[in-house]
């Protein structure tokens, strides 16, 4: 089945950019658009930009660009079809469908295959806690017993497998369901011969547990976690789903989803270790809290995190061994440029334990009251196992030191080095020269790799002062080779300009009844652009303007072609936004290029036509040095001179110095 035309309407009419994009990245106000940090990228500057107006988004660091549909394939990895779902569920619009051929529905993405039958499945489990005798009897019981309510079950959508062999697969199957898909969803596990009770197919991975669905950024569901809840020594306590292609364990955080709005309102995202760590503090009211499901912190959960905010308090029970081991990985956070803060609880109490103990306001005042930064709590455990031993000191400085150069801000980094320094009585000027050295290592490193062994000495690397003191201690990278980069004419400059003019401004009038795409169209009627995609822009405006049809800016936004709506989207979205309190404040209007289009037309066309005749001159140049004959070169000689007329008297309209 495909979307009928109608309702694809409708999900483009409804689907805000903001809104779309405000899910899964923090983005602030600028002007009248707004920016983030790229969820496409790494980037510590945002360069990502939003314009409602146009409903686009941009970034000028990779150059991702698109509508909001075009976002939510990209961010989520699904195809079109999915993606028009996802936003038809998101503003509750009923979608129409029409019939597809056999080849067209032997196209349809594997991942939106993958999404649907594990929405099948979620639903599946849902409906055995709730409707079955078994999942009343040991699941719902067991959530009851940890003091979960409906609204907390419903919210995040758990469920209950029944303890028989094929429960799932025997469900999935009779709908219709592939054994193939269930298998690559990490629902159904094959396995050669039969085993007694389940069927041919295989069998299913979560038999007899309780279900937790993992949900991606956008809400979907792409894997579970389940718990066992009889003693059986054989098995584990927790299992989840396997690698997939819409599930890759170090990209996840449960409960982000749920957390997200929470985690931008407070400006705070609280960490925590299990999955019912995160459903119990939710419940409390602590609602910023997502897990990292039992695997050590990875990079990219730091960054996920780190779209919806910079500071992040990490909960830890209180098993000293655990708090140390946890130490070790949270170098990374600080390198990524988070705030990294950390509560521990009571022995023998974990978040869970301790807000079923002490309830919700209280627990909330102790995250309050308890938190410390990173560096202040590394240095103060680590200084308490040392105690006096002069040695086991020595190590703690080097230790702490070399967490505090992961810091990329180089003021954070000083006040850590004086705070550090008062704990530690030692001198500050001391941590500062041996995190220089470390600085100058990290710095080094990358050249001794990349530098060929020929015997000859090294460079001096930069002076402690300029590897401290900087705003980043990462340097820059060198600059590309000249031929790494292609090189463009100056036609190339002048089409580009001269194509963006009629995209953005085609259809604005000049004067009444005369456009800017009629007035620019007339000036150059035997011109044809050497780009092919800029040429065939122009075509598109000859052949329109020919039928009395003005191309809006949004035909080309919403182009089919890949290259030409890009450049559109590229041509719209300004890098930098002019102030408004040059106009509020200080009573100074500055002109648009809206307002200038009679005089910025004009100019365009002389560019053009000045860059046109510059390249027959450089022709007629040529053809001088072939010349066979003194009247073949009299003749070569007298366009030149025709031309570099029409060149100069471009050049005085344009103000432009010429030779």
């Amino acid at each position: 089945m495909r979307i009928n035309p109608e309702t694809v309407d409708r999900i483009k009419q409804a689907a805000d950019i903001v809104e779309v994009v405000g899910d899964y990245v923090s983005l602030k106000k600028r002007g009248s658009n707004y920016t983030a940090c790229c969820p496409f990228h790494n980037e510590k500057t945002p360069s990502f930009n939003v314009n409602p107006a146009r409903q686009i988004y941009k970034c000028f660091g990779c150059g991702a660009a698109g509508d909001p549909i075009k976002f939510v394939m990209d961010i989520d990895g699904i195809g079109y079809g999915e993606a028009l779902r996802y936003l038809a569920g998101k503003y509750q619009i009923e979608i129409q469908e029409e019939e597809v051929t056999d080849e067209q529905a032997l196209r349809q993405n594997e991942r939106e295959s993958l999404y649907i039958v594990l929405n099948f499945a979620r639903n599946f489990y849902q409906e055995q806690l709730h409707q079955t005798d078994e999942g009343q009897a040991i699941g719902l019981s067991y959530f009851r017993e940890r003091g979960f309510h409906d609204p907390t079950l419903r919210k995040f959508e758990l469920g209950y497998s029944p303890d028989v062999w094929d429960a799932l697969t025997q469900a999935a199957l009779t709908k219709g369901y592939q054994a193939e898909i269930l298998e690559k969803a990490g629902l159904l596990i094959r396995r050669e011969g039969r085993l007694e009770g389940s069927t041919n197919a295989g069998y299913d991975r979560f038999r007899g547990r309780v279900i937790f669905p993992i949900h991606n950024v956008a809400g979907k569901v792409i894997a579970f976690g389940a718990r066992i809840l009889k003693p059986d020594k054989k098995q584990p306590k927790y299992i989840n789903s396997p690698e997939t292609e819409v599930y890759h364990k170090s990209d996840v955080l449960y409960g982000i989803y749920q957390a997200k709005n929470a985690i931008r309102q407070h400006d705070v995202c609280y960490l925590v270790e299990g999955y019912t760590d995160v459903v119990s503090l939710h419940q409390a009211g602590v609602e910023n809290v997502v897990a990292s499901s039992g695997t050590s912190l990875t990079i990219e959960q730091i960054r996920l995190i780190g779209r919806f905010t910079p500071n992040v308090t990490i909960l830890y029970d209180g098993d000293p061994a655990g708090i140390r081991a946890a130490l070790r990985g949270l170098d990374m956070v600080l390198e990524e440029g988070l705030n990294v803060s950390i509560v521990t609880f009571p022995d023998n109490d974990d978040p869970d334990s301790y807000v079923q103990r002490v309830g919700a306001e209280a627990f909330k005042e102790y995250l309050r009251t308890a938190a410390r930064d990173f560096i202040s709590f590394k240095t103060d455990t680590l200084l308490r196992e040392a105690g006096q031993d002069p040695f086991k000191r020595a190590e703690v400085i080097s230790d702490v030191v070399g967490s505090i150069t992961k810091i990329p801000d180089a003021i954070k980094r000083q006040i850590f080095f004086r705070r550090t320094a008062e704990m530690m009585k030692v001198d500050e000027q001391m941590l500062i020269s041996e995190g220089n050295k470390l600085l100058r290592k990290q710095h080094d490193k990358p050249k001794r790799e990349a530098r060929p062994n020929t015997g000859s000495s090294a460079a001096p690397p930069e002076s402690p002062a300029d590897l401290f003191l900087g705003p980043e201690s990462t340097p820059a990278a060198s600059a590309p080779a000249e031929d790494a980069v292609p090189r463009r004419s100056k036609m190339h400059y002048q089409e580009e300009a001269f194509v963006r003019l009629l995209v953005l401004f085609g259809s604005h009038e000049l004067e009444p009844d005369i456009s800017v795409c009629a007035y620019v169209l007339s000036e150059i009627p035997g011109i044809d652009f050497t780009d092919p995609v800029f040429n065939h822009i122009l075509s598109l405006f000859r052949e329109n303007f020919g039928r009395n049809v003005l191309l809006p800016t949004s035909y080309f936004l919403d182009h089919h072609e890949k290259e030409i709506r890009e450049l559109a989207i590229d041509w719209v979205t300004q890098k930098h936004e002019l102030s408004d309190q040059w106009t509020s404040k200080y009573e100074i209007y500055v002109p648009s290029e809206q307002d200038m289009l009679d005089k910025s037309s004009f100019k365009h066309i002389l560019r053009l036509k000045k860059t046109f005749i510059e390249e027959k001159m450089n022709e007629c140049l040529e053809k001088l040095k072939m010349a066979a004959s003194p009247d073949e070169e009299a003749q070569y000689l007298k366009e030149f001179m025709e031309y570099k007329k029409i060149s100069m008297a471009a050049a005085r309209e344009l103000g432009s110095v010429v030779g």
